[in-house]
Formats: structure tokens, sequence, C-alpha cells
């Protein structure tokens, strides 16, 4: 397999403007003429349908929930990032830029990079004209905090619900074009195959989810918008039906896989409770802008509270371990995920951890000084030098609620505990997969005419993801790439005519999703598929985790392939293939999963270096922190397709060369 990059030449602030002036273009009058499939809704699918239909194409729309508002991307809460410097403390498009490489441990691809930062003030911009309702200060402009690995305030934010309000304004430009007829939309709708034909994407097969029918779609072009990857751990912050069975079966048709052992645990998640939970709960990362983050600094103390008997308030000040604070001084509470995420694991393997469940792992994230300084403020805003403890407590409380409400409420709805009282418990959790299909600079995969946007693409965030970054990346590649690239790709389509569905291609890859679904069917298992995809998720979160290690990888692989066969000799899917059947959905997505994990654990195995969220046990220095690899493993790694034995699959690598930033170690102290 051959990897281009297709990388522009020339200074890397003009390599995208210089790109655009020479790339090919479809004229207006010639855009009806050619279909877009687009697959998923999210932040990417939506934008990118929205703008595709506005500039005329006939755009297809795919989604497996009953309507593109139920997109993951609702999910995302803290904000989004661009590098608009409205607080006039020195950030820049050369600084989110390098903030978001040097988050990534320098392994994303400089020049795309680049580009996210570049376009990051447009597209606050465009979601300010659709009606977003971004956070104001006083003064009525657009307000801003900070998020983690930063020193500067870029997150633009709607409350603690910045991704459902994102989503509703490219929802309303999606709707505006179903409503013109540009776009037609296909919900509970789920792609299962992709279509082939002379080497070049051409349509799709998709199962209708409430009928059960096959159906055969046709397009110029396809756009897989499908999300991350983080339910391969069963237990993750993702939707339960966030799936990579879209991205996988591209990967099966010749797409390449990259960097799958690239995995975000996000440091500030609801605990597990127990065995039958089936999900967790993200706090978001904004909230780290006013809490601090502790343990006892005595085990007594911490076993005393997992026990009952003591609370969180009767630690004294002296007793308390601020550690982020202590080893990551420069940043404190506000140390990138990975960095951060490590740290809370490294303190309650020790034996510090709180939340009394099967592992004793959970940290304290606390309010009480915020609630204090900002009480005081704000006293002293109303005029009133000398508030009462009281009074202090009220007001700090009111801008905690004005800032934060809708987070606190669904704690305390889940927890039974109220935060503004005591401290919230919070412990790292699988969230973002850096890892994905593997584009050039175009979107475009290793198989033409296939375009992969957001999360479910590899190119952006290395082996970190900066907060904030994922909603900045997927309206990016919607509004303000894709559109480009793909038209690009699409002036030479203007005379092809209509994609025929009844041809051998179509038929082929229909009887490949029939053959599936009928094993499935057929098979005369006895276990559930969440038996089994719980027990991949043990053996991934084991040894594939915020830990990682030559033995348990190796085990893992095998175990994986272990699990493999006793799947398809055991599972057993009830009803029928002619229906609504969610056990079915589940069990060729988990069949996806299964195939996937053990590809991330080759990959973490092949990778005998630490890097932002694929820390190697191995490779650490005295203080615990990361030890790279540049000389050995600067590159991407793209995996391809050999068949059904995973261990089969090739490792291709794409070198990745920094001429504008200087690699260095990653010091966030």
């Amino acid at each position: 397999m051959k990897l281009d990059s297709k990388i522009p030449e020339g200074p890397i602030s003009d390599k995208w403007t210089d790109y655009k002036d020479h790339l090919k273009l479809v004229a207006p009058n010639n855009r009806p003429k050619i279909d877009i499939i687009v697959v998923g809704t999210g932040l990417a699918g939506s934008s990118a349908a929205a703008s595709l239909g506005e500039m005329g194409y006939n755009v297809k729309a795919f989604c497996f929930q009953d309507s593109p508002r139920r997109a993951h991307s609702i999910a995302a809460q803290g904000g989004i990032n661009a590098a608009k410097n409205y607080q006039n403390d020195g950030d820049s498009t050369f600084r989110l830029f390098y903030d978001t490489i040097k988050g990534g441990d320098y392994r994303a691809r400089e020049a795309n990079v680049h580009r996210l930062a570049e376009v990051s003030s447009n597209i606050i911009d465009q979601c300010v004209a659709q009606g977003v309702p971004f956070a104001r200060d006083y003064g009525g402009l657009l307000d801003n905090r900070s998020f983690g690995g930063t020193q500067v305030q870029r997150t633009f934010y709607a409350a603690g619900q910045t991704g459902q309000q994102l989503l509703l304004g490219a929802y309303s430009a999606l709707s505006r074009q179903v409503g013109l007829g540009r776009v037609e939309l296909f919900s509970r709708h789920e792609m299962l195959e992709l279509v082939k034909v002379d080497g070049k994407a051409r349509g799709i097969i998709a199962r209708n989810l409430v009928t059960g029918e096959l159906e055969r779609h046709s397009a110029h072009a396809v756009v897989i918008a499908t999300g991350g990857y983080g339910n391969v751990y069963f237990l993750s912050t993702n939707a339960m039906g966030s799936n990579v069975t879209a991205g996988w079966k591209i990967h099966k048709q010749g797409a390449a896989f990259a960097n799958p052992c690239f995995v975000q645990i996000h440091p500030t998640c609801i605990p597990v409770h127990g065995t039958n939970q089936a999900k967790l709960t993200l706090m978001s990362e904004s909230l780290r802008n006013s809490g601090r983050i502790w343990v006892p600094k005595k085990k007594e103390d911490a076993q005393a509270i997992r026990e009952g008997k003591l609370k969180a308030a009767q630690i004294a000040e002296e007793d308390r371990d601020y550690y982020l604070e202590r080893k990551y001084p420069s940043y404190g509470n506000l140390a990138p995920r990975d960095i951060s995420s490590r740290a809370a694991k490294e303190v309650c393997d020790a034996g510090h951890g709180i939340e009394a469940n099967d592992t004793n792992e959970g940290v304290y994230l606390d309010f009480s000084s915020e609630i204090q300084n900002k009480g005081r403020q704000s006293a002293y805003a109303k005029g009133n030098h000398h508030p009462t403890d009281e009074e202090i407590t009220k007001l700090g409380k009111q801008w905690l609620e004005e800032k934060y409400g809708n987070l606190f409420t669904m704690y305390q709805k889940i927890t039974d505990e109220n935060p503004y009282e005591t401290p919230m418990k919070i412990y790292p959790a699988v969230h973002y997969t850096m890892g994905g299909v593997w584009v050039d600079y175009n979107l475009q995969s290793t198989i033409p005419g296939c375009f992969v946007a957001g999360e479910a693409n590899f190119s952006d965030h290395g082996a970190n993801r900066l907060g904030a970054s994922a909603l900045m990346q997927g309206l990016a590649d919607g509004y303000f790439v894709l559109p480009y690239t793909v038209s690009n790709y699409l002036a030479d389509e203007i005379r092809t005519g209509k994609i025929a569905t009844d041809t051998q291609e179509f038929a082929d890859a229909e009887n490949r999703v029939k053959e599936s679904i009928d094993k499935f069917i057929n098979n005369n298992g006895t276990k559930t598929v969440d038996h089994f995809h719980k027990r991949l998720g043990l053996i991934m979160w084991n040894k594939v985790g915020m830990g990682r290690n030559e033995a348990g990888l190796t085990e893992a692989i095998s175990e994986i392939a272990a699990l493999k066969e006793e799947f398809y000799k055991d599972v057993y899917v009830p009803g029928s293939s002619d229906e609504l059947n969610q056990e079915l959905e589940k069990a060729l997505r988990v069949a996806d999963f299964i195939d996937l994990g053990q590809l991330m654990a080759m990959d973490a195995l092949q990778r005998k270096e630490s890097c932002g969220g694929h820390f190697r046990e191995e490779y650490q220095d005295a203080e615990g922190e990361t030890l790279r690899d540049d000389e050995n493993f600067s590159f991407v790694s793209a995996w391809e397709y050999m068949g059904y034995d995973i261990t089969k699959e090739i490792l291709n690598k794409e070198e990745l060369k920094y001429e504008f930033i200087k690699i260095a170690a990653r010091n966030y102290k």
C-alpha cells in the first residue's frame, strides 16, 4: 500500500490558502448532476451534508438514530477552541497549532493541524450566525475559558451543553437543505458495507433498522463521519450506540486504519459503581477551571472515607494532596488529559483512592475554594466589602450555578450527592479515540472517492487530544475542508452520469451483508452479545488501557483471537432479520469491535515508546513521565486489512516530518 499524504509545499501558514487556490472546481450548474453520500449526522456529518447541499450537490445523509439531533456530538459539554484571542492573553493561530501538536505528543500531522487552527475562528463566526447561544461576558462579547494543556483562554462555550447547541446549529443548516430537497435524510439506517466500482467508492449497502430491509444507495463519493470507537472497551463515555462499523467496513475494503492504539482516557468521569453498569458519564473538563483535584495524603484517611467513617470536609487542608498542582505547577489542575488521567491512576494504585467501589478508584474534584473566591468577588462587585461567610458562600454557589449549573444538576441526579456541598468523585474513563481511518490532506482515505471526517479519521490529534478540540475538528472538516477537497475530486465526475445500483458490485456487497446477518440469526449459541462485549471490554481496559506492557499486550492479542472464535460459535441473537432487532444490530457491531480490539493491541505492541495516551510501562522516565522514541517511532501506523485473521494485517508507515515546530520533550511542569 502506498501512502501519499498530499501535503502541499511551501510555508505552513500559506499551505492551505495556496492549495485551495489551485484545486479543481465543479461549476454550480454541474453540481446537481453529482450525488454524495454522507454517513453520520453528528457535527462533522451534519455540517458536511449541509455545506455540500448548500453548494448544490445531491446529498444523501444517513444516521442510525431517529434524528440527527441524537448524534453523540450532543454529549460534548465544555466548549470549542478557536484562536480569536478575545482575552488578549497572547493567543494566536500559531499558539493553537503549537499547543495541539505538543498536546498530541508530536504524533500528529503538522499541515493538517495548522489548517485546523487557521479555520477555527471561522467556525465561531459561522455558529454565531446560526444562532448558537455562546456564553457572553458582562459587556456582551463572547466569553472564553481555559481547557487542559493550554495557558490561554480560547474555549468558547454554551454553559455545559456546547455540543448540543452546536449540533442544533448544524442541524438547522441541514434541515434547511432537506426542506429544499437538496439533502435526502435516511434516519434509522445503518451502513453495513461500502460498494466499490473500478476501485472507487460508489455507494453503500444500508439496513433499515425498523424493517430490516437492505437498501442499495449509489453516489459519486462517500463521506464517513461516524465518530470514534471508544465502545470497544464496553464501558466508556460514548453513547451506547456509538460504534466503529462504518470505519471498519471501509477498512476491510482497502482503507488503511491509522494509529488504532491512540485512545484518550478522560480524567473527569463519574467512577464505575458496579459490574452491571453499561455506561459511564463524563463531567466536563471545564470544571477543572474551578475545581481542585485531590486525595488524602494518608492512606488510612482514604480507607476511612471508603468505609464511610470520614467525609471529605473532615480532611484538613494540610492532609490533602493536590497532586496535579504539586506535580505540574505551571498548569496545575489543567494539565493535559493523558497526564491528568495517569496521575489519578498513580495515586489510586498507591492506595489513596476515595471511592468505595470494587477497585477503590476515585479522586475528589473540589469546588470549595472557588465558592469562596468567587463569592468574595461577587460581594465586592455588589459594593459589599465586608461580606459574611454565609453571604460569600451563597454568592459563590450562585456564580458556580451560572457557569456549570446543568453539570452540577446532572451529577446530583446520578450520584444523589450535592456537589455544591461535597466534592465530586471522579476517575478516568475511555472517552475519545485519536486513531481512525487514515486520510490524506484532502481527508480522502486510501480508497478513491471515500472521504472520512471528524473523529472517524486520525489526522489532527496525534497521541492525545486537547480538550475542546473535537468540536473544532468536526466542524472544520464539514464546513471548511470537505467542500473544497470533495469538489476537487468530483470535478472529474461531471460526465459520469448516475451510478447504477443493479450491477454485480452492488449485488456482491449486498450478499456479503446478507451472509453476515444470516450467520448470526441462524447461530445456535447460548450467550448474549453483551456477554462477549463485556469480556472484550475487560481485556481491553486491563491490558490495552491506561497502562500497557509487552506481556499484557501479547496476552490480549491471543485472548481476543480466542474470544472471536467463541463469539462466532456461541453468540445467540434472537428474532429475525426482517424486523426491528437491536440484538442483531449489536452483534454486527461487536463483531467489528473484536477485530478492532485485536488490531489496537497489535498497534500498541509494535509502538515501543510512550506517547500521549499510549503509555508503555517499559518506557517511562524516573518521574513516571512518557519516554518518546522520535528516532524510531515518529510515524503514523497505517494498517492494511488482509482477511479474517487480524494478526496478518500489514503495517504501513507515514513518516511525520516537522518543518515548522521543534520537537521537544513534553513538559507541563
